[in-house]
């Protein structure tokens, strides 16, 4: 049987590998202001400036849970033509699609038993998904049933890493994860914070920096602290409408890449993280998958196999 590889509208990915493979999206909808938007793919860089432009104004913004009723009407229609479905959603310690999709797929099952619907908890978000994506579509032209996918997919979850800068602490004031203090302090002292998603999916802070320049830079290091040249040699940057911040973070690789031949990556670019991840604030991010020798794990040494990268 066939199988449709399935992922958040809110992934980022490059938009060349998109439009060349049968990507399908779960359809998300946010509110700005008084209007609600609905998604049903990625949106355009213009869109999206203007939906960031609406952000600086102060316009609030929120995500509308996905219920298990979406999905079984999305999933439906394609498995009464007899597809099965693999599908990764965005991290279960960010949002509650993972469970909303688990529930449906089990709903599923118990009217159509011979299909099989892979849910994956990508543990990511925006380039993450990305990264997870472009590998299903790799699996399955190499041959791997939807459930081989999954399953391979499940244990690459966990070896993806997200490194991000903040650009206002007032979104993350919103969302509870600093004191109106910390933010107000933080913000007249232009404090970025560099933040990561755990091996749990949720987000931490790891460090702080002084100014854009300095927090740019600590993204870098920490993707030259573990950079393997022999098995990737492709960065990523994607951004919530920090043009500036994306070109320095540009340049600061390609100086990088100059000062080390041992080849340092060339780099790609998503466009704007979308809507309905960036509710949540402006961020620059870098995204990296790799592979560990569990041996040495807690040594904290890390051996970059099957290594890509999204800053």
């Amino acid at each position: 049987m066939s199988y449709l590889i399935f992922s958040d509208v809110s992934l980022d990915i490059d938009k060349n590998f998109a439009d060349s493979h049968d990507v399908r999206y779960v359809p998300m909808e946010y509110v700005l202001g008084d209007e609600t938007f609905h998604c049903d793919k990625p949106e355009s860089d213009s869109m999206m400036h203007n939906y960031y432009e609406k952000l600086r104004q102060k316009v609030k913004t929120q995500t509308s849970q996905i219920t298990p009723t979406h999905y079984m009407d999305l999933f439906e229609p394609l498995i009464k033509e007899g597809n099965d479905i693999v599908y990764l959603s965005l991290s279960s310690g960010l949002s509650n699609t993972y469970e909303s999709a688990c529930l449906a797929a089990r709903n599923l099952k118990e009217d159509y038993p011979d299909a099989v619907v892979e849910i994956v908890d990508s543990l990511s978000a925006t380039g993450g998904m990305g990264l997870l994506t472009e590998s299903a579509f790799a699996n399955k032209e190499a041959g791997m049933s939807a459930s081989e996918n999954a399953e391979w997919l499940r244990k690459y979850a966990l070896k993806v890493r997200h490194w991000f800068k903040v650009e206002d602490l007032m979104y993350l004031k919103r969302g509870g994860r600093v004191s109106a203090a910390t933010a107000v302090v933080g913000t007249a002292l232009n404090i970025k914070p560099i933040l990561c998603i755990n091996r749990e999916g949720k987000l931490d802070t790891i460090d702080k920096k002084r100014g854009n320049k300095l927090a740019l830079k600590a993204l870098v290091d920490k993707f030259e602290a573990t950079y393997d040249p022999s098995v990737s040699d492709v960065v990523y940057i994607s951004c919530a409408d920090c043009v500036e911040a994306r070109i320095c973070l540009h340049l600061f690789i390609t100086e990088q890449r100059d000062n080390n031949n041992a080849g340092f990556p060339k780099v790609r670019e998503t466009g704007f993280l979308g809507s309905d991840i960036s509710v949540h604030g402006s961020v620059v991010n870098i995204y990296r998958k790799f592979s560990m020798d569990i041996r040495r794990e807690r040594t904290g040494t890390v051996l970059n196999q099957h290594d890509s990268l999204m800053v």
